[in-house]
Formats: C-alpha cells, structure tokens, sequence
C-alpha cells in the first residue's frame, strides 16, 4: 500500500493497469517509489515474477522507471499523465512567455486556401480506395524543397505532425529496451514518447551549433540504436547544426550506419539560418518537416523522406492504422505553399529581432542566454524553480528547464513570439534579478 492507494491484481496485466489507474488519477505522483517487487507480491499475493513482469511493461509503457538497487518509482512525466496537465497554470495579468506557441500576428490566413480546397472537394471528394496516401502536388513540392536543401534522394511521406513521424519511424525500427541518443536539453515531448515507448533514452549535451560531436561519440560506442537531431530552431535552445558542426557528425555516425537516424527540421519555413542535413551517413534516417510553425499548429501535417525501408515501413503501418492523412489538409498545404503564403525572410527576421535582442539584454545585465535560432531563448539558472517563482511575482510565464532535461544544468526557456520592442529591456531586468542566487541572509 502507498499512502492511501492500495495497488491491487492477480496477474501481471491487472497489477500493470492498478498502478496506471493511480498515477492518471494522481494517487501515484511522480516520482513516488513503487514496493518493492517481494514486498507487493506478499501484499497482493502473487509470485514476485508476476509483479516483476507487470513492473516490467510498466517501464515499457513509459509509466516507471528503475533506478538500480534502489528500485522503481514513477516517472517524472510518465506516459499515463495527460499531456495538457503538464502545462504551467498562467494567473490573470501574467504575460505567457512559456508555451513554445508562435507568434499569432505572423501565421497567414487559412481560410482562402481552405475555401478553394473545400470548392474542389465538392466536385470530387476522397472515398475509401481511391488515391494515394500522399497527394501527389504535396509530394512534388515537399521533394522539391529537400532537393533545395541538398537533402539526400528518397520517397516521400506525410504524416499527422512531426512527433507522428519519429515515433513512426523509431517503431519501424527499434524495439523497448533499445536506446536512443537525444539532445540534453531537448523537446519534452520528444522525451516523453522515447520513455512512453519504452525505449532508453541517452543524453547527448549540445551548444549553439547542435550535438556535441564528443557526447556523441560517447552514445554512438554504448550502443545507442537510434540518434535524434534538430537541425534548427532546437527547442528550448534555439540551436542550429553549422556546416562545420554537420560534417563532423556525419563523420561519426558514418563510422556506426546501422545506427537510426532522425532529423527534425521543423523550424524550416521560419528559419533563415541554412540547412546541414546529416542524412545519408546511416543505411536508415528520415528527415521530417512540419508545417505547424509557420502556418499555426492546428494543421497537423508534416513531410518526410528517407531511405526506401523506413519510408515503406511507415507508409505500411500507417495504411493499417489511420489510412492516410486527410486530403483536405495535404491540399490546404499546397494552396498555401504555392501562394508563397508565409514570408520566411520577414518571419525569421521578425523571431530573429526579438531573440538576438533579449540575447544582448541580458548579456548587457549579466546574464548568458541562447537563442541562435526559432522562437525560443534558453538562459541557464542555478536555481530554475525559484527562477521561475520569481519571474512569476514579477508577471512573466517562463518554462521551467525541468521539462527539457535529463542530466543537462539547469536554466528557463523564454518562448520571444509575444515579445514586443518595448517590452524586452523590462523582461531582461526581471530575468537577471531571477536567476542571480539570492544574497546571503545574516541571522545574528
């Protein structure tokens, strides 16, 4: 029993679904120790391989995780949590400079693209069995794009957003148990699916140009099955990959090309730093592009390519599972894409602007900070929580590094979309008077 909630079951499924039934209602928190596996069997009266098998595809579920001799306990943001309570609860007359959201003003108009797809779908709607997963206007421009880029030939895909196609690729692949490089800091939400797949997740440190070539390397000969990149507009960093950076880790991850490789260039249409693909170096990659951030996150679709295996596995499995992404979405797409609807130059300039100028703000008060490239600055804190806290009183939303680390230091994520002219030199103010260690207090 712990606390109030009693873990119950006779089979391994039934102990499995008790404790998930507790964490999701909150009885379990994270981060709580979990029995030991002779303790609950005495308790609920099994043998202590019935529990060790249900702990077992907990961990897989990405519900626990074991920490050696010291047991299992849940995780810090384990897969039975909903994702949205995950999220910062804003007080009234807070500015919310935490939610990684783009900057509303800069996102195009949808509904002439929309009107004109909706006109032609009238006259010939999409049935079951007609056509193909990936509209063939969607395919050409998407193709063409990765040509542009010096992206390696391959067949194209589209999927239901960028995180949709890594975890489709890493389950065309890899298998729980397996581990997988990411960056540190990295995308939550990206940590969060490699444990909720019950796959182990390696950190990989990174500054401003992209992975460490030597943290890296170190990954690469444990024996990671996979390797996870941004190429730019790194969430919660702002990191890029340079050419000089691109070539030394293509060196590297030529020396293990069974190694899984993803590259996720999400920030493409809002980015005005150039594309270094590692793609190619592997026998297996896939390079994804979503469309959320220029075009807002509600059209959930994103582009891929990669070598003919993962493509066709993908494809498959997603022919037996959704069937395909909505033709009404790819087609807005291609309205969209071919009216030049987002002006890149003028987005990336205008994410570019606020960046560089918190960046020298705070560089001017003290503080360094991190923001190469997107929508996000990433400045180290001693202390993230009461950072937080105190940017709080002072009317900022920041998010916490918590959300994006595993073993990296400390520090707060500022998301620039919401930032005016006018309003950086207060905020740069606030922040270094949040991040600096509290003076010593005198009790005499």
């Amino acid at each position: 029993m712990l606390g109030e909630y009693r873990i119950e079951g006779r089979r391994a499924a039934e102990i499995a679904a008790s404790v998930e039934r507790g964490v999701a209602a909150g009885d379990l928190a994270p981060g709580q120790m979990l029995p030991p596996l002779r303790e609950l069997a005495d308790e609920v009266g099994v043998n202590p391989n019935t529990v060790a098998a249900a702990y077992r595809t907990l961990r897989e579920r990405g519900v626990i995780e074991t920490a050696g001799r010291r047991g299992s306990r849940v995780r810090h943001r384990p897969a039975s949590t909903p994702r949205g309570s995950l999220g910062m609860d804003v007080p009234r007359g807070v500015r919310d400079l935490s939610d990684g959201n783009p900057d509303v003003a800069l996102l195009p108009p949808l509904h002439d693209a929309l009107a004109a797809v909706a006109r032609r779908n009238a006259e010939r709607p999409a049935l079951y069995g007609r056509g193909s997963q990936l509209d063939a206007d969607l395919g050409r421009l998407a193709r063409a794009g990765f040509d542009a880029d010096g992206v390696p030939e391959g067949p194209t895909g589209v999927a239901s957003g960028s995180l949709d196609v890594v975890e489709r690729v890493l389950a065309a692949h890899l298998r729980p148990g397996d581990a997988v490089a990411v960056e540190d800091p990295g995308w939550g939400s990206l940590l969060d699916l490699v444990s909720a797949l019950g796959l182990r997740p390696v950190p990989v440190g990174l500054d401003d140009d992209g992975p460490l070539p030597g943290d890296l390397a170190r990954a690469l000969e444990s024996g990671v099955r996979a390797v996870v990149v941004t190429d730019r507009a790194q969430n919660p960093t702002g990191a890029a990959v340079g050419a000089v950076r691109a070539a030394e880790l293509r060196a590297l991850l030529a020396g293990h090309r069974e190694v899984l490789l993803i590259e996720d260039d999400h920030g493409h249409a809002i980015v005005d730093v150039p594309l270094h693909p590692l793609a190619g170096a592997t026998s297996h990659w896939a390079l994804v592009r979503s469309v959320a951030k220029a075009y807002g996150p509600d059209l959930r679709l994103a582009v891929f390519t990669g070598d003919r295996l993962t493509v066709d596995r993908v494809t498959g499995r997603q022919r037996l599972g959704p069937g395909w992404v909505s033709n009404l979405l790819q087609r807005t797409v291609v309205e969209l894409w071919e009216a030049g609807a987002v002006d890149v130059p003028a987005v990336a300039a205008a994410y570019g602007a606020r960046r560089d100028a918190l960046v020298a703000a705070l560089a001017e008060r003290g503080v360094p900070a991190h923001g190469r490239s997107g929508m996000n600055v990433w400045v180290p804190a001693s202390d993230e929580t009461g950072a937080v806290a105190r940017l709080l009183q002072a009317g900022y939303a920041v998010a916490p590094g918590a959300r994006f680390r595993i073993a990296a230091a400390q520090g707060l994520r500022i998301t620039v979309s919401a930032l005016t002219a006018d309003g950086i030199a207060p905020l740069a103010g606030a922040v270094a008077s949040a991040v600096r260690p509290a003076p010593a207090r005198s009790y005499g």
